[in-house]
């Protein structure tokens, strides 16, 4: 039932919050494995702790009701929260006490409860353990709350660390709207500081509906530089943000990563609601955050909630209304958060179509450049200028390299000659390229290939490339005049006008649909 510690940490932390407390406090002694829960709240007396909280399945709600005294939501529900408690020591001690009453309080044992079961004991026939002197000592002179002292906590449990901090205050502290109540763990509240890390990760942000009641997502948004805000019909409020790199997700030290989650009355419900979506898109692994709606637990009584204790029922109409206003709302999201990855010149959302694969090619390449001569905010900024230029350019030379070697691989296919003013156009290159070793006094070999093919280019290409005969029409090399003077300043690494890429991007589209039917010719015919 209970997958982790923080998980049985929460159930504590909700009995305290269903008991109207105001301070909880969580201490974990390692040397002797040992871990006390306090909370202030109303206690128990004698009847409360007999017939309620030793008995599994008894819920808070019986009587209706849906609130605490002080008004706050139940976040209890089913009555078997008390089961995580045993999962994760060897015995535990339960001492509380209600105001007027006197302290009440057993010992459960868990090897003993064990041979209970396996000897098919009753009730009458098995017995609690008493308390002893420490467990009330340590219990102190309160007029009312609850004391839980594990004892033989597991291993894993007794090296607890800082993740365990940050747990708590995602998933406890943070996730609850009243902000009197109070957790301390290891002698320090947890506090914003226990998400410095995360919040200092966040790279983006999207509020849902108003949130403007979450502590968390009014310290991140004023740390950052883009929040926006999403809408939906449904009664719910949370936020959805993301990380620079997926690794930042990772920050509680397990192999688990935070996710969107759901949270209803404060309480965790749903672990990564985008396993529900079955898009499998970049995003969603950039992606953390908290869904909150009331609603699921509502007045109409459905218990929507799995045994598991952090699940829901998948195919329950609510949900699944829930399921489908976010679905677009993180779809919008993604698109959004593509856009502004892009923006900040990092990498985005391979699948999103709106960006062509050129482009996001470009993109990342001119990125991945850039990055070494950031040095001071001056260069930052020519770069930032440089970059819608340099993208367009980084495509352009691509298309100019491939199409130019596919059109002397096919020359060289069709055998065609090299022959009169080519001919001066290839000696005229040699003979510079000479002179500029020479003067260089560069020995060694430059070019792959010598052949005199790779001494043209585009234009003089055309021109042997597509015979003026054979069913051809004669436009490549007309192409080819619009085409050359834009290329050659693409090959000089000059900025073009947005007249020069508009003509460029055009005839470049007549260029390239004339080779691959050249090219697509020659493959037919061989």
């Amino acid at each position: 039932m209970y997958r982790n510690f923080i998980t049985v940490i929460g159930e504590a932390i909700s009995n305290a919050w269903d008991a109207d407390a105001y301070n909880v406090t969580i201490d974990i002694d390692r040397e002797k494995a040992e871990m006390i829960i306090i909370d202030d709240g109303v206690g128990m007396d004698e009847e409360d702790f007999d017939n309620k909280f030793l008995k599994i399945g008894f819920s808070k709600r019986s009587d209706g009701s849906r609130t605490t005294k002080t008004g706050r939501p139940y976040i209890g529900r089913k009555g078997i929260g008390k089961l995580a408690l045993l999962s994760c020591a060897k015995s535990i001690s339960i001492v509380t006490k209600a105001k007027n009453s006197e302290i009440v309080g057993s010992v459960i044992d868990n090897d003993e409860l064990d041979r209970a079961i396996k000897n098919d004991e009753t009730n009458d026939e098995y017995e609690l353990g008493a308390l002893n002197k420490d467990d009330v000592r340590l219990f102190g002179d309160r007029k009312n709350g609850t004391l839980i002292r594990f004892r033989g906590l597991k291993p894993s449990i007794a090296k607890s660390n800082e993740n365990t901090r940050r747990a708590i205050a995602m998933y406890f502290r943070f996730a609850l709207l009243d902000q009197n109540f109070k957790i301390v763990f290891d002698g320090k509240e947890i506090t914003l500081k226990d998400l410095g890390d995360l919040a200092e990760k966040t790279e983006f942000l999207w509020t849902i509906n108003d949130n403007s009641a979450d502590e968390y997502v009014t310290h991140i948004s004023k740390k950052i530089n883009t929040s926006r805000n999403k809408k939906t019909k449904l009664n719910v409020h949370g936020f959805i943000a993301s990380v620079k790199v997926p690794r930042d997700l990772k920050v509680f030290g397990t192999d688990e990563k935070i996710g969107i989650d759901l949270f209803v009355n404060g309480r965790l419900r749903e672990k990564n609601l985008l396993q529900y979506f079955q898009s499998a898109r970049i995003p969603e692994s950039y992606m953390y955050g908290q869904i909150h709606y009331d609603e699921l637990d509502g007045e109409d009584g459905i218990d929507r909630f799995t045994s598991s204790r952090e699940g829901i029922i998948a195919d329950d109409e609510k949900f699944q209304e829930l399921i489908s206003e976010l679905k677009e709302i993180v779809k919008q999201i993604m698109e959004e958060w593509d856009e502004l990855r892009l923006k900040n010149r990092e990498d985005g959302d391979d699948d999103n179509k709106k960006v062509t694969k050129r482009d996001r090619a470009s993109k990342k390449l001119y990125n991945a450049v850039a990055e070494d001569y950031v040095i001071n905010p001056v260069v930052k900024k020519w770069i930032d200028e440089l970059a819608n230029d340099a993208e367009f350019n980084y495509g352009s030379y691509a298309e100019c390299y491939i199409t130019e070697n596919l059109l002397r691989n096919f020359i060289k296919h069709k055998m065609y000659k090299i022959e009169g003013d080519n001919s001066k156009v290839v000696e005229k290159w040699k003979n510079k390229e000479t002179q500029d070793k020479q003067m260089a006094n560069l020995q060694i070999p430059i070019r792959l290939k010598s052949d005199d093919l790779y001494y043209l280019d585009f234009d003089h290409l055309a021109k042997i490339a597509e015979p003026t005969s054979g069913g051809y029409p004669d436009k490549l090399k007309d192409d080819a005049h619009v085409f050359t003077p834009i290329r050659n300043a693409v090959m000089h690494t000059s900025r073009l006008t947005e007249e020069a890429k508009i003509r460029l991007t055009t005839v470049f589209h007549n260029v390239k649909s004339k080779i691959v039917k050249l090219l697509k010719d020659s493959s037919d015919k061989k």
